[in-house]
């Protein structure tokens, strides 16, 4: 019998190994999902917000019915830090970045934090990007993520 108990504690401790890594990997994967997730509401959340800034009359602060020169400076957006120019923002779900702005749209870039390496900095990039095209109404993500 002590052979037996021997083999079915060995075997035990397997499954509980195997239970274990799979575990840590489902946990991995949904915490990179719920990060992208997040990534993907703060970029709705800066589209909100530079369409408010596009309607707005510049008299009031706004831009006039054009994008052209928006930053992180003129719209609501909950950034740790935003970088002088006003173009990149960080908190902590990623790094984000305003370009090609134009009268009628521009183009936000993020850096999803759980794919840069390291700390995320202002100038920080990440392996996995996702970009969104605004316009005043609209909102076009231009990439496959």
């Amino acid at each position: 019998m002590g052979q037996q108990q021997l083999l079915l504690v060995i075997l035990v401790t397997i499954i509980v190994g195997i239970a274990t890594v799979v575990a840590i990997n489902t946990f991995s994967s949904a915490s990179d999902s719920a990060n992208f997730d997040a990534v993907r509401q703060d970029v709705a959340s800066i589209a909100a917000s530079a369409q408010g800034y596009y309607i707005k009359p510049t008299m009031l602060g706004g831009g006039g019915q054009d994008f052209t020169s928006i930053t992180f400076n003129d719209i609501a957006f909950a950034a740790d830090s935003i970088s002088a120019n006003g173009l990149n923002a960080l908190n902590s779900n990623g790094r984000y970045v305003i370009s090609g702005g134009a009268a009628a749209e521009f183009t936000i870039t993020a850096h999803p934090a759980s794919s840069i390496t390291g700390a995320p900095t202002l100038s920080s990039t990440a392996t996995n990007t996702m970009a969104a095209t605004i316009t005043p109404d609209n909102l076009a993500w231009t990439d496959s993520n």
